[in-house]
């Protein structure tokens, strides 16, 4: 038997302790023993029920780290005791149009970890073996987990972007999602400027790297990246569209605001400023298996580490919660 913590209904809105007999992997899947699983502000949508044809009861969980633990019959490549990560991308169908192309990552059946299929808070899970990530020897299990989803999704936007070293990059919110942001983009040569509400996060701003601070509370931040001279992309982690709304006026010629923060408020633009400036908004997903290899291997190369705390899998009910406070600083990882 294994412990887990699932959310027991569709309305029930709450994780409860289980007990359920240790899964079994199917031919094309392999089991995991896990060692730690980040809290997402994503699991809101398995916990609340948001995310449209859940099946309850349903463990979240996205954020996985752990070791192969055992092998379907038909899985190649792996074996027992490897290290691996398991993030938003938890496998793919593999014959839609998109999966045709390619693009995995916005499969028509993409099956989201702790949404499609139980996720990371319990001991063990089974995963397609073709949604995993190798975790290198430099991170351990509780730095390699928030990169699953958080890391992967800030990294691959911002690899992805128009904007090359020496550019001028903003990254918007320096909470969970935008702690990493501004470690990533400093380290990959960008002149990086931090924004977020007051001056109690400036000194945390510069010390992950950022070149500048903006206090968005001062006033027009897109009047304050124009003095800096404009900046190529605007990396949007909060989860406010009415925050992201000044970015516009802060983008030199071919910037982009790029959105990672989730919001369901519409976004309000000033089309003939846009077309005058070549402006343009953009949203990014998260990553594949091969974009969370690449995100762990940057990462333990340039010293990008989450800020982290640590609970032990029991206290997964209060560590959700202090995520979904906004309390955290700024990861929350459960430990088995």
């Amino acid at each position: 038997m294994m412990n887990v913590f699932a959310v027991p209904s569709a309305t029930a809105g709450r994780i409860e302790r289980d007990q359920r007999e240790v899964p079994t992997p199917s031919a094309e899947s392999v089991r995991i023993r896990i060692e730690a699983c980040g809290i997402c502000h994503s699991d809101a949508l398995t916990v609340y029920n948001v995310w449209p044809g859940i099946s309850f009861p349903r463990v979240p969980g996205h954020e996985i780290a752990g070791r192969i633990d055992a092998l379907g019959e038909r899985v190649v490549g792996w074996k027992v005791g490897d290290r691996v990560g398991l993030g938003w991308h938890g496998g793919h169908c593999g014959h839609c149009d998109r999966c045709r192309r390619g693009d995995f990552l916005t499969c028509r059946s993409l099956q989201v970890p702790g949404i499609v299929y139980d996720g990371g808070y319990a001991q063990f899970a089974v995963a397609p073996a073709n949604a995993l990530a190798r975790i290198p020897d430099a991170l351990s299990a509780s730095e390699a987990a928030p990169l699953m989803c958080a890391g992967v999704t800030t990294y691959n936007a911002l690899r992805h972007s128009d904007a090359r070293p020496g550019d001028l990059v903003a990254i918007l919110g320096i909470g969970g999602l935008g702690h990493l942001g501004v470690q990533y983009a400093a380290k990959m040569g960008f002149e990086t400027v931090a924004i977020a509400r007051g001056e109690s996060k400036r000194d945390l701003a510069l010390e992950l790297g950022a070149h500048h601070y903006i206090d968005s509370e001062r006033g027009d931040f897109g009047a304050a990246l124009q003095k800096l001279g404009g900046a190529k992309v605007v990396l949007a982690t909060a989860t406010s569209a009415k925050a992201m709304e000044p970015a516009m006026g802060g983008l030199t010629i071919d910037g982009s605001l790029t959105i990672v923060g989730a919001s369901m408020e519409p976004l309000s633009l000033n089309t003939a400023a846009m077309i005058g400036g070549r402006h343009s908004v953009k949203a990014w997903p998260s990553g594949t298996c091969v974009d969370s290899e690449a995100t762990m291997a940057f990462s333990a190369q340039a010293g990008v580490r989450a800020r982290i705390e640590e609970r032990p899998l029991d206290e997964a009910p209060a560590a959700f919660d202090r995520m979904m406070s906004g309390a955290a600083r700024f990861r929350v990882v459960l430990t088995m």
